[in-house]
């Protein structure tokens, strides 16, 4: 706090350009610059008066980060253009055979990861299908429990369908009902129409 005061006394008093900047050993900065000035004229200020450039290397460093860059950009842009088989003339045959392996790869890649999307489609609309095929058929035994009538009986796609046909045969007026899905139809959007009743 008492340097502090004393850079303001001596921009008061002195009528000087003062900047002070300090740092703690905590971390803390602490600075004060005179009201007439600004802490970048000052070190311009400085700069002009010693001939030095304290912004120099920091510039020199930005310049090579700066080439670097615009080298791995031409780099990843030229390997794009020869993946898209352009910019071939100058590549060796040891080349050639690097960026076919290259690209052999990422063609395999790619069709692992297709087979595995078409798979997990598959065994999805495998289980929808299949729930909709229980639905179906309890829809029908709710359907005919409801009615209570005696002389139909309604046997699913995997219900003993061979002992309906002997109490069918046997009785006198009873009727079997196999439920079985039809063909698919293509306009359906889950690619199946809904069971069909045929008789036994």
């Amino acid at each position: 706090a008492g340097i502090l005061k004393k850079a303001k006394e001596l921009t008061v008093l002195c009528d000087a350009q003062v900047s002070l900047l300090m740092f703690s050993s905590s971390g803390k900065v602490h600075e004060y610059t005179s009201p007439s000035t600004t802490m970048k004229n000052v070190y311009d200020r400085y700069q002009q008066v010693l001939g030095v450039n304290l912004w120099q290397s920091h510039y020199e460093r930005l310049q090579d980060n700066l080439k670097k860059q615009k080298e791995i950009n031409s780099k990843l842009r030229r390997e794009i253009r020869q993946r898209n088989g352009e910019d071939l003339d100058n590549l060796s045959c040891q080349q050639l055979r690097g960026l076919e392996q290259n690209m052999e790869k990422s063609v395999n890649c790619v069709r692992a990861r297709k087979f595995h999307v078409l798979h997990t489609q598959t065994e999805t609309f495998k289980k929808k299908v299949k729930h909709l095929e229980q639905e179906q058929t309890n829809l029908f035994r709710t359907c005919e429990r409801d009615n209570g009538d005696e002389h139909y009986a309604v046997i699913g796609p995997e219900g003993d369908y061979q002992s309906a046909i002997g109490l069918a045969n046997g009785g006198s007026h009873i009727f079997a009902f196999r439920l079985q899905p039809s063909q698919a139809n293509i306009q359906d959007e889950e690619g199946y129409d809904p069971y069909s009743l045929s008789l036994a």
